[in-house]
């Protein structure tokens, strides 16, 4: 048995005056990427120079202008990275690239070392404020933490004042969420009254949840009710950094963002130490998916993780939020005939707005196609089986007719797993357009007798088959093509038929267009039914065509 004694609750803040659980998301957040850093520390195999450099270039074609490259006075690669962007001018002047760096002097001095010829910067200092790590870690008091803030901030400004460029300050009270509220308070505070940021030259607090440790409306309840208490608000960026070790950092996010945080730092895919730091891109979508301009340019989601796998050397997960490849797949039956008919519906009433069961977005916005949406295996019903045959042959098969070759095709793939669509018109043809034997229709005449005789009767027809190989024919009359085969089949055959249905439809537009015939025909003699169906670039050709497929399926050329 778990031994679930050995763990405690979390403190929650009590706030019960909180406004956000009345607000919506209505604007993307500044974005920060920290892929280059907080993910690239945690890779397996980090990023070598020249792959950072892709990296980062890539992220501004994504659209960020706040990027995060990185610990450079951590380690040489860190340091000759910066200096390359720089050297090969590789910055662009709407960028802003942010360092991080703890509060020491030899640090500090390292890192304004190597963000020398920068244009502008985001100077990112922290410190450890948790109960828990100022207990264990550090042994020091609240005085002492925050002494150790403020003088780093007192370092950075001094050397900020003789930089060429504009420096921008941000401060994190690491392990914020395991923080009292009222003491991560006075060092933000502290750290803002020696900067002294002004509404034109803001500097950013950064309220991370490094640690994951409670549910996301705690999160939203600190960061509203820091947002409410902090000092100077006008002249501070409130910025969040969430972590998934519960797996709710994109809820935490979300939430941060409706208790009024003006800034994301997060990664592509959610990489990041332990279970990650929170996925920018699935936020972006999450805004996207409510008619909101989520700031980056996310169209492609196919380039995004090529790039991404190749210079992470991570896979993305097959149900990973809109990436996945299976994300956009149905294999449930009852799913599967939702998708078909929201989209039949969508086109028959020309609407502008995306309204499809069980497809939050349309793929084709982000770079996906139809092809993967819908796949067949032994759990797929007639829904699916009919959309692949409609989406990718053009077959609008009657609705009547949807179990009947859906059974087929789950025998199928109880044999063999899954089925692909082209194995599937393999089926198709074998079933039903090739059922040619053992009687074949070869050609047809018709003769309209209306008007000229006097009969019941308005067409003869004469047809041409082979039976068993032979060739026969037959003259019959009836009211219509379709009637008068049906009569004349019946005579000749010795059997008894009904047709119960008829649908037909064009399978391509143009002067070399096919057409596509269904006949649901009964044997009278014991009840059983079938389809059957014909094409040909004539109608009525792809009628009989179909009649003679649905005898030859109920096996009655055999008699």
């Amino acid at each position: 048995m778990l031994n679930y004694k050995r763990y405690r609750k979390n403190p929650v803040v009590h706030y019960p005056e909180r406004k956000w659980p009345e607000r919506e998301i209505a604007k993307a957040p500044v974005w920060c990427s920290v892929d280059l850093r907080d993910g690239n520390q945690a890779l397996i195999d980090p990023m070598v120079v020249e792959e950072k450099i892709e990296m980062f270039q890539y992220l501004i074609k994504l659209g960020f202008r706040e990027i995060e490259i990185g610990f450079p006075a951590a380690s040489q690669i860190e340091f000759d990275f910066l200096r390359q962007l720089v050297d090969r001018r590789l910055i662009p002047d709407d960028v802003v690239v942010q360092v991080l760096t703890q509060c020491r002097e030899e640090l500090i001095d390292r890192t304004f070392e190597a963000i020398e010829g920068c244009k502008q910067a985001i100077v990112h200092i922290y410190n450890s404020t948790s109960t828990l790590q100022r207990d264990v870690v550090f042994h020091m008091d609240r005085e002492h933490i925050t002494e150790i803030a403020v003088n780093g901030t007192k370092m950075v400004k001094e050397r900020a004042e003789k930089f060429p460029g504009k420096i921008i300050l941000e401060y994190s009270p690491e392990s914020f969420t395991g923080t009292e509220l009222d003491y991560a308070l006075e060092i933000c505070n502290a750290v803002s009254a020696e900067w002294k940021p002004t509404p034109k030259a803001p500097m950013i607090i950064n309220l991370p949840s490094t640690v994951e440790m409670n549910t996301p409306n705690v999160y939203a309840d600190q960061i509203e009710w820091m947002i409410g208490h902090l000092n100077n608000r006008e002249s501070i960026v409130v910025s969040v950094h969430p972590h998934n070790d519960r797996g709710t950092g994109v809820a935490s996010a979300e939430l941060a963002l409706l208790a009024g945080a003006d800034r994301v730092e997060g990664t592509l895919f959610g990489n990041g130490e332990r279970t990650g730091n929170v996925d920018i891109l699935n936020l972006a979508y999450n805004m996207f998916s409510q008619g909101i301009d989520p700031g980056l340019n996310i169209e492609h989601i196919n380039e995004i993780i090529e790039i991404y796998e190749r210079c992470c050397k991570l896979p993305i997960h097959p149900r990973h939020p809109y990436a996945g490849k299976l994300v956009f797949t149905a294999f449930s039956g009852s799913h599967q005939d939702a998708i078909n008919k929201g989209i039949h519906a969508m086109k028959e009433r020309g609407s502008d707005i995306w309204q499809v069961p069980y497809l939050p977005i349309d793929p084709a916005d982000i770079g996906r196609e139809y092809e993967p949406i819908v796949r067949i295996n032994s759990q797929s019903g007639k829904g699916g089986v009919a959309f692949v045959m409609d989406s990718y042959f053009g077959f609008k098969l009657p609705k009547g007719m949807h179990k009947e070759f859906a059974n087929v095709i789950q025998t199928l793939s109880e044999k063999q797993g899954e089925v692909s669509p082209d194995e599937i018109m393999e089926k198709f043809r074998e079933e039903y357009l090739n059922r040619k034997e053992p009687i074949h229709f070869r050609r047809l005449r018709i003769d309209d007798l209306s008007g000229s005789v006097k009969t019941e009767f308005d067409t003869r027809v004469t047809v041409v088959y082979t039976d068993h190989g032979k060739e026969k024919f037959f003259e019959a009359v009836g009211n219509g093509p379709i009637d008068a085969v049906q009569r004349g089949l019946a005579q000749e055959l010795g059997i008894s038929i009904k047709v119960l249905d008829y649908e037909e439809h064009a399978l391509q537009s143009g002067s070399n267009s096919q057409a596509a015939a269904y006949i649901h025909l009964l044997d009278a003699d014991d009840g059983r039914v079938t389809y059957g169906v014909g094409v040909s670039s004539n109608i009525t050709r792809a009628s009989v065509r179909a009649i003679f497929s649905a005898i030859n399926r109920l096996g009655l050329g055999e008699n």
